[in-house]
Order: C-alpha cells, then sequence, then structure tokens
C-alpha cells in the first residue's frame, strides 16, 4: 500500500511536467542570433500559465527542465511522508483511555488485541509493553525506548532525499546562472560589441534560472518543516504514550495482586 502511494503521488506530479517539456521542445529551434536566447512564439495566450511557459522557455529548456524535474521529485517525497505521517497518527484521546479501561478490568489480552489491530507507532510501543507485562519495570522501559527509536526512524525515512532536493535547487539555479553569463560573453565575443541587446538574453537566462531554483527550494522547504511539524507532534504522543503504559502496567499488576489475595 505504501508502495502504491508513492507510485501514485509520483505519476500525479510528474504528468504536468509533460507538456512543459513537449512545449520546450518545439520551440529549441528557433534562437535569437543576437541574444542567443529561444524566441517564444506568441500564440496569443495570457494569464498565469502563459507567462510560466514564456519564462520557462526563455531560461533555457535543458536547465529549467531539471529544476522542474527536482520540484517533482521533491513534492513527491513530500507527499508520501504527508501521507504516511497522516495514517501514523491516531487518537490517543480515544485509544489510551480505550486501553487503560481494559487493564483495570483484567482484560489483558482485549488490550493487547486492541494494540495490534490500531495502526501508527503510539499503538504499536503499547502492543510491545504490553507483550512484555510479565517482565520487570525496567526491561518494558528499555524495551519502549528501542522500539520507540526504531518508530522514529520509520518517521523520518526519506527526509534526506527532501533535503538533498532542498539544496540541488538553489544550485541548478546558481550553475544556470553561471551559464547565462557564459552566454553572454560569448555573445560579446562574437559580435564584438557589449551591446546590452547582446548581453541581455545569457543576463536574461541567468536571473530566470537563478529565480526558478530559489523557488523550488522555498516550496520544498515549507513541506518540509510542515513534515517535522508532524513528526514532533507524533513523537510527543509517543513519549506521553509510554509513561503511560508504564502506569497501566503497575496499576494492572497491583489491581491483579490484590485480587488473587
Amino acid at each position: 500500500m505504501k508502495r502504491f502511494f508513492i507510485v501514485l503521488s509520483f505519476l500525479f506530479l510528474i504528468i504536468p511536467l509533460f507538456p512543459a517539456l513537449s512545449i520546450a521542445q518545439d520551440s529549441l529551434p528557433e534562437l535569437n542570433p543576437f541574444t542567443g536566447n529561444t524566441i517564444v512564439p506568441d500564440d496569443g495566450g495570457d494569464g498565469f500559465f502563459q507567462a510560466l511557459r514564456t519564462k520557462f522557455i526563455e531560461g533555457g529548456p535543458i536547465f529549467m527542465s531539471i529544476i522542474a524535474l527536482t520540484l517533482i521529485l521533491g513534492l513527491a517525497f513530500c507527499l508520501e511522508r504527508i501521507i504516511y505521517l497522516q495514517l501514523a497518527k491516531i487518537n490517543t484521546k480515544k485509544f489510551i483511555p480505550a486501553v487503560e479501561a481494559l487493564l483495570e478490568n483484567g482484560d489483558l489480552e482485549g488490550a493487547k488485541k486492541l494494540a495490534q489491530d490500531t495502526r501508527g507507532p503510539v499503538a504499536s510501543i503499547y502492543y510491545q509493553a504490553l507483550l512484555r507485562e510479565d517482565e520487570s519495570v525496567d526491561v518494558i522501559d528499555k524495551s519502549i525506548s528501542a522500539y520507540g527509536s526504531v518508530q522514529v526512524g520509520l518517521l523520518e525515512k526519506n527526509l534526506s532525499w527532501i533535503t538533498l532536493f532542498i539544496a540541488m535547487a538553489p544550485s541548478l539555479g546558481f550553475l544556470g546562472t553561471v551559464v547565462g553569463m557564459v552566454q553572454a560573453f560569448d555573445n560579446i565575443e562574437l559580435f564584438g560589441d557589449i551591446n546590452p541587446t547582446i548581453v541581455a538574453g545569457g543576463m536574461k537566462v541567468a536571473l530566470i534560472t537563478t529565480v526558478g531554483g530559489l523557488i523550488v527550494a522555498l516550496i520544498l522547504q515549507f513541506f518540509y518543516n510542515f513534515i517535522l511539524v508532524k513528526i514532533e507532534s507524533i513523537v510527543g504522543q509517543m513519549e506521553d504514550s509510554s509513561i503511560r503504559i508504564l502506569d497501566s502496567i503497575i496499576q494492572y499488576r497491583k489491581n491483579r495482586a490484590h485480587g488473587l489475595s
């Protein structure tokens, strides 16, 4: 199921790229002989998407396509993490009292079954603790800590890829800046004149690729921080539940001892 969500999110994000790439490929042969920049055909369209299409082509199809692909891959990983974290979060205000009620009634197996059938790291921690109910409190505490570390690792999975794309986007933009400057100097060398029109083409490529890379980095950074907030929320639930399950097990043992006596 998790792989299905990853593939679905990737396809959902990559489909919009195809029209842009098609437009870019169709426009590649049309170059301005003075600026070296791609000429964008005017088809009468207007609005945001037309302006976006124009800037995409003017920035250079190769670099802008790579930057767009960076955005799509980064968003795919972000969407996968958001879906995973959303599925991992449960209503602890209902789950924890339900387990505590079962333990108060002496139904240890019922509490185990409820924890096993509930998704998420909080329920998994409860299940691992209940499985070791007959062990000492120190053993249960260590088991909860070890298993909690594993769950945190699962929550933070693929975050390194998102940070990679956040770092790549502005780097690709700056690389496009250098390429645009090289184009500007090539045009100066070709025509033997420092005419603003000649230099403008390379400068436009430099600025557009830089803006594109920074925008992609900002978008991915927003989603990355959003994901971190959700992870912190779940980790907080895990820490609270770890304390409460230990208290519940201790109380369960006391109730059982009083019942036997």
